[in-house]
């Protein structure tokens, strides 16, 4: 569904503050219709959808991903400016996650299972598998 000025702008006010009779009325809806009608405008699919890509929007934004992250340990352990331990901290996160720190461990031994089926033949292997054929 397309959304009409109107439409779009109820729906950046009611991100915004959250109550939808004010944003109604900031969008321009009369006073009557955002008092008494306004669930009608929440209920169409439309503006519940573009409200929900806003929303999206606003936490993507809000919240820095693994590639800001990272750009800013680099300004940090770039940045001659700064303490050496900050410097060495970015250093260390960084190669923390580019996997710089695993610890490689080698396990030998014996793995003993019980196998129920270790004594059948092929034959009753098939029967147990596809029944009695």
């Amino acid at each position: 569904m397309k959304l009409n000025a109107r439409q779009k702008a109820f729906c950046e006010f009611y991100v915004a503050s959250g109550n939808a009779t004010e944003s109604a009325r900031k969008a321009g809806y009369s006073e009557s219709y955002a008092v008494n009608r306004i669930h009608e405008l929440m209920k169409s699919v439309g503006i519940c959808g573009y409200i929900e890509e806003l929303n999206k929007k606003v936490e993507d934004n809000r919240i820095a991903d693994i590639k800001e992250v990272k750009e800013f340990w680099t300004e940090v352990l770039r940045n001659k400016n700064q303490k050496t331990q900050d410097r060495l901290k970015a250093s260390e996160y960084i190669a923390k996650t580019n996997g710089a720190f695993l610890d490689k461990v080698e396990v030998k031994g014996e793995l003993k299972t019980d196998n129920p089926f270790s004594g059948f033949t092929t034959e009753e292997l098939k029967k147990v598998v596809f029944g009695d054929k």
